[in-house]
């Protein structure tokens, strides 16, 4: 047994050893790479989608419209045309999957997939000097992003080795019994502790000089009564801490999410793709989940 885990941590380390420096590169560079890697992704989301809901001969119909939803949210600028062909899509998949058992899983996998990758191009292009006005000498896609990604890491970093350790009561029992609440807290701490690291490196040893938060400057309470008063001031190391934490909940929001499909579906992984760690579903499900949401937040505050 001891060997076994010991195997199964070799092969996860290997495999991280290999996806995040090429994840990390890619996102340095930028485009069109970031878009190739994009869409590589979802394609293999795609067939890990279609294969884990149905056992017909339909899996290529349903990754033909996943990839054909993700490249069109990917590269068409028009959100108005990207809302009318994802619709479009969703019908045809959902009239295609008509004597499924699935189908509802089946038709919502286009704007899952969809809109789960193409926000993280589209968080990356928010902060494209190119596409932009932000300072062309600061790459700040890369930074945002990276950042972004380093807080879902760290969640599922700090929760699976503090919720291992620690153990305790379980977050969702009927639907991820080995997920637990001091897992949840520890990957939390975690990513706010990466995030204050990432953002003082980035600040005072980079000297990226962070721009405004023209819509949340500082958080006032006020107590009327008794003419009371205070304003906490918020620098980019703090916002950022706070917004770590928001991205932590949401990544294992949609870490149960993934869970409690594969639950209803009867597997364990997604997909044995990737060594040690399962499918690709099973590594970007809180990514994906998560980069919606993170992305209209820097959308409405900025």
């Amino acid at each position: 047994m001891v060997s076994f885990r010991i195997g199964v941590a070799l092969k996860r380390v290997l495999a991280a050893i290999v996806m995040i420096p090429v994840a990390i590169m890619t996102l340095y560079i930028g485009s069109p790479y970031i878009e190739v890697l994009a869409v590589t992704v979802g394609g293999l989301l795609a067939w890990e989608w279609a294969n884990l809901l149905t056992s017909s001969n339909k899996s290529s119909q349903y990754v033909t419209a996943y990839v054909m939803a993700l490249a069109i949210a990917i590269w068409s600028y028009n959100f108005s045309v990207i809302f009318f062909m994802l619709l479009l899509i969703s019908l045809v998949v959902w009239l295609i999957a008509e004597k499924e058992k699935h189908r509802i899983l089946l038709t919502l996998g286009v704007v899952y997939i969809s809109v789960g990758i193409a926000s993280l191009i589209w968080l990356y292009r928010s902060f494209d000097p190119s596409e932009t006005d932000f300072d062309p000498r600061y790459n700040y896609s890369f930074v945002i992003t990276l950042w972004y990604f380093l807080m879902v890491w760290s969640m599922d970093i700090g929760g699976l080795v503090v919720g291992c350790n620690l153990k305790g009561p379980k977050l969702a029992p009927k639907i991820s019994p080995n997920k637990t609440w001091s897992g949840l807290c520890g990957g939390i701490l975690l990513a706010v502790s990466v995030s204050i690291i990432f953002m003082y490196f980035c600040t005072q040893i980079m000297e990226i000089p962070f721009y405004d938060f023209h819509k949340l400057r500082y958080i006032s309470i006020s107590y009327k009564p008794m003419n009371m008063r205070y304003e906490w001031n918020i620098d980019s190391q703090m916002f950022y801490a706070l917004l770590a934490v928001f991205v932590a909940i949401l990544a294992q929001i949609g870490d149960l999410i993934e869970s409690a499909i594969k639950r209803r579906v009867g597997v364990k992984d997604s997909s044995r793709l990737i060594p040690g760690h399962g499918g690709v579903f099973d590594r970007v499900d809180g990514l994906i989940f998560a980069a919606p949401f993170v992305y209209l937040f820097f959308l409405y505050i900025f």
